[in-house]
């Protein structure tokens, strides 16, 4: 069974992977149900695929940026609100009910992939 898991959580890595490198940080929405399913508590998948996130998203922006499809400039600003933001949201996760968030994170999803397939 622990090879199985191990198994498991190498192609858990290569689909984040790959949808970060697609979707840009969309690895993530990925990552936590499959964490999920894997056996994670909700809090701790969502915490890990953060982590998971990070150098996936800086080898994402570095290709990204190799095949100049954006400018450094253009993502300066929004960085400190973006880190202001992760703050906040590490700081509720740990007050908001696992309930809560499941469903907060589901609704997102249906929002996000109700804009993508009709606008």
């Amino acid at each position: 069974m622990e090879k199985f898991k191990k198994i498991y959580y190498y192609f858990l890595g290569a689909v984040t992977g790959i949808c970060n490198g697609l979707f840009g940080s969309g690895g993530g929405i990925a990552a936590v149900p499959l964490l999920k399913k894997g056996g994670f508590p909700a809090k701790n998948a969502h915490a890990t695929s953060l982590a998971l996130t990070l150098p996936l998203s800086a080898v994402s922006a570095f290709f990204y940026a190799y095949e100049r499809n954006f400018k450094w400039g253009d993502a300066l600003p929004l960085i400190p609100f973006g880190l202001a933001g992760a703050v906040l949201g590490g700081f509720l996760m740990k007050k908001i009910p696992t309930n809560l968030l499941r469903r907060i994170f589901g609704i997102i999803l249906i929002i996000s992939g109700g804009r993508i397939l009709f606008l």
